[in-house]
């Protein structure tokens, strides 16, 4: 009798100690739960606050952001005029020294003119005064080359009206060269492409031979 008693009594034990641990185990979850909808909370809550701030704050922030805006504003249009300053003063400054460069030829050539300006007529032959003044041409026309200045020189170049200048007509000696440049008489000048001065030329024409008989135009 004492035997089953005994185990009557721990089984009861048993079956108590395993619904105390169901009963923690559901505690803890229940635990899990509570914090998990806690923590939701906690954004919805801030989110709330947020909504809820007052106007005054509003104002203020947006009227501080308005201002650093501003600022950034003003920064940039000053680097932007200060930029485009510098440019036009770069700008000046490089052609101003491409000008000296420039007339710093010039100025040779205006030595040279001089020497031979000064020359003693008697003692000079006339054929050393002509070599010196070709010799300045050559050097004073290569002085307009590098400044990108170009000699128009048509002979024998059809007649363009866009860079001659028609100052007399000649007889033609052939068909072929009718309305042809035959003849220079003041170069023209041409800048980087752009016309300086038209050349003034003499244009060639061609009258074709009178037939047996008949009287050739006057």
């Amino acid at each position: 009798m004492r035997k089953k008693g005994h185990h009557a009594g721990a089984a009861a034990a048993a079956a108590a100690a395993d619904q105390a641990g169901e009963g923690g185990a559901s505690a803890v979850e229940a635990g899990d739960l509570a914090a998990g909808s806690a923590e939701q909370a906690q954004p919805e809550a801030s989110t709330d606050a947020a909504l809820l701030e007052s106007p005054e704050r509003i104002l203020e922030r947006w009227e501080r952001e308005a201002a650093e805006w501003k600022d950034r504003a003003l920064r940039s249009a000053a680097d932007l005029d200060n930029f485009r300053k510098r440019a036009i003063r770069e700008r000046e400054e490089t052609s101003l020294r491409a000008q000296g460069e420039v007339l710093a030829r010039v100025i040779e050539v205006v030595d040279d003119l001089a020497r031979v300006a000064h020359l003693d007529p008697e003692n000079t032959a006339a054929s050393a005064l002509h070599e010196g003044m070709l010799q300045i041409e050559r050097k004073f026309q290569k002085v307009l080359e590098t400044a990108g200045v170009e000699r128009v020189d048509p002979v024998g170049a059809p007649f363009d009206p866009q860079l001659h200048e028609a100052v007399m007509t000649m007889p033609a000696p052939t068909a072929e060269a009718d309305h042809t440049v035959g003849m220079v008489l003041q170069y023209g000048y041409r800048f980087r492409g752009a016309l300086l001065r038209p050349a003034r030329v003499a244009v060639l024409t061609w009258t074709p031979p009178a037939a047996d008989g008949e009287i050739p135009p006057s």
